[in-house]
């Protein structure tokens, strides 16, 4: 009995020292940063400077994984899918908010252990250069005034910038249907729509439409945010044009899968906010002309959750949320 005691005793003790929940020495080996996006775009961008500060402040080898597919859900998928151990994360983003509204996937920010929000570019509200509208004001009178005489693009039909269209003419008391959606595979296209002609409006990030605004070609009347933007302070936020509290944004952040240890968040949070204050990465964002924005643990899940609801309204008021 005693050596059937002692045994015990030796497996239980081996079971929590492999415990999900205990990560003394965190992290003991590599980790790895799952990205739902495509190499080369903005997402896998944060996530590769982020992984090498990491793996500065961790001691330890960080290896971005880009895993693709299904409009973002194969890659959010495998990051609810971890262990919950800290050694497989993920960097999520908007998408989250919009994919469960649309029926693609039953994951939304519950799904996640936040850690932190890293990033966020607001709407802008773009226009030709030549354009008769100088202010998002007059644009949106004009709207009114003729529903259906103007069309827009930036995305996709229901991606994030069709949504901040809608959202913007909702918050106004106009019908969203009063300004038709082209669909376009991302910002660029859509820029190259407006200069040519084929829509008056295209709503997307200030940093993609950054190079034909400072070539003088495009025009931003407003930012669908809180604050004006450092890119283009002179660029009025969308409250102050109109009043209206509308604010939206493509964002990105770490979130492990659901069940992560508090004593791995703290690492990582502590990491994280390392690196986010770090030359390096705020020189990255001002390279790249993104937008700043921190947010740790609790503060971070509490965002998510309001961009998941602001998301699902505007999604039911262009009806495209099942």
């Amino acid at each position: 009995m005693k050596r059937l005691f002692a045994a015990l005793c030796v497996a239980a003790s081996a079971c929590l020292a492999f415990s999900p929940a205990s990560a003394a020495g965190y992290p003991e080996r590599p980790i790895t940063l799952i990205v739902p996006w495509g190499a080369g775009g903005g997402t896998d961008a944060v996530a590769r400077i982020i992984g090498s500060l990491l793996e500065r402040d961790l001691k330890q080898p960080v290896a971005v994984v880009n895993r693709t597919g299904g409009q973002g859900v194969v890659g959010h998928q495998a990051i609810a899918d971890s262990a919950p151990d800290g050694y497989t994360i993920g960097l999520i983003t908007v998408e989250i908010g919009m994919m469960h509204w649309q029926g693609l996937t039953k994951l939304d920010y519950q799904s996640y252990t936040p850690v932190a929000l890293l990033n966020e570019d607001a709407a802008g509200v773009q226009v030709r250069a030549d354009s008769p509208y100088k202010t998002v004001r007059d644009l949106l009178d004009d709207i009114k005034a003729h529903p259906g005489k103007l069309k827009a693009s930036g995305t996709g039909q229901g991606g994030i910038w069709h949504l901040a269209l809608a959202g913007m003419l909702a918050s106004d008391k106009i019908a969203p249907a009063s300004v038709p959606w082209v669909p376009s595979n991302g910002a660029a296209p859509g820029l190259q729509d407006l200069m040519a002609g084929g829509v008056q409006v295209v709503t997307c990030s200030l940093p993609e439409a950054r190079s034909v605004i400072d070539a003088g070609r495009v025009r931003s009347l407003a930012v669908m945010s809180k604050e004006r933007s450092k890119l283009m302070p002179d660029v009025p936020t969308l409250k102050e044009a109109t009043g209206s509290d509308w604010a939206i944004g493509a964002w990105r952040g770490i979130a492990g899968p659901k069940g992560l240890p508090k004593d791995v968040t703290d690492v990582l949070g502590a990491a994280l906010k390392k690196a986010y204050d770090s030359k390096e990465y705020q020189d990255f964002l001002t390279s790249r002309g993104f937008g700043g924005r921190w947010a740790e643990g609790a503060a971070f899940g509490t965002f998510m959750a309001e961009s998941d609801a602001a998301l699902g309204a505007v999604m039911k008021e262009v009806g495209i949320a099942k």
